[in-house]
């Protein structure tokens, strides 16, 4: 089942184009986007969490369209979205603020203490509940930000640059996490950290220049590297081929 479907879809600001017609089909499971600083990463991100509205195109959650404001906030409560920087309100203790999200996407009050609870156990942070948001290094204010994007289990959870500021292993048992968030739900997460997509994610999309240049398994991005294609592992060599192809093409060319 397609949990999240956008069909040449366009964005921008300020009459500057960021996206450009971009085509993307996701049910349950993880996908990854890779791409350089500029590519437009987090503008797509925040497009498809309902933050921006499309400039133009068709975009598509849970099977329904959102066009307009009782279908737009139905479809929020199923979607738990984590930017690459987020305010926060630095007096709440951590539980105070997953619970204070949960309230904002309308989870039953009755079940927000224990979904709050459990999401802050699955980031490992139940020994920091009752510290207060400024107090937090920034690696458990991500791992914060986290809980608060995957609290009630919503169907679409979105993470921008999520594994910043992580130590190894942190980063390691947040994979364990996504892998089992992806069961159910679809996830999709952006980085620059090609590792991280490697252990996680079953399908890779590269964006380029505002454009989807590659979208495919990882075994298949690993299968378009050049011996002169720069990186350490196969699927580093396979995604600077992937960018290198996709600049390479004129501009909106998919």
């Amino acid at each position: 089942m397609s949990l999240l479907e956008v069909n040449a879809l366009h964005q921008g600001y300020r009459r500057k184009p960021v996206i450009r017609g971009i085509d993307l089909e996701l049910g349950a499971g993880a996908f990854g986007l890779l791409g350089p600083n500029g590519a437009g990463k987090s503008t797509l991100l925040r497009t498809l969490a309902t933050i921006d509205r499309p400039g133009s195109g068709t975009l598509r959650l849970l099977g329904g369209d959102v066009s307009t404001a009782k279908e737009l906030r139905a479809t929020r409560r199923e979607i738990g979205f984590l930017p690459q920087s987020f305010s926060y309100p630095a007096d709440f203790t951590v539980l105070d603020f997953v619970m204070h999200c949960a309230w904002l996407r309308e989870i039953p009050r009755k079940q927000i203490p224990a979904a709050a609870a459990e999401a802050i156990e699955r980031v490992e942070l139940g020994d920091r509940s009752r510290t207060t948001l400024r107090k937090l290094s920034g690696g458990m204010l991500r791992r914060a930000g986290i809980a608060q994007a995957i609290v009630g289990r919503p169907r679409i959870i979105i993470l921008d640059e999520p594994t910043t500021g992580l130590d190894p292993h942190q980063r390691v048992r947040f994979r364990e996490l996504i892998r089992d968030l992806a069961q159910q739900s679809c996830v999709l997460l952006s980085t620059h950290l090609v590792e991280d997509v490697a252990h996680t994610c079953s399908h890779i999309g590269v964006l380029c220049e505002g454009t989807l240049g590659f979208t495919g398994t990882p075994s298949e991005l690993e299968s378009l590297a050049t011996p002169e294609s720069p990186g350490d592992t196969p699927l580093e060599r396979g995604y600077a081929e992937a960018l290198n192809r996709a600049s390479s093409q004129p501009a909106g060319a998919a």
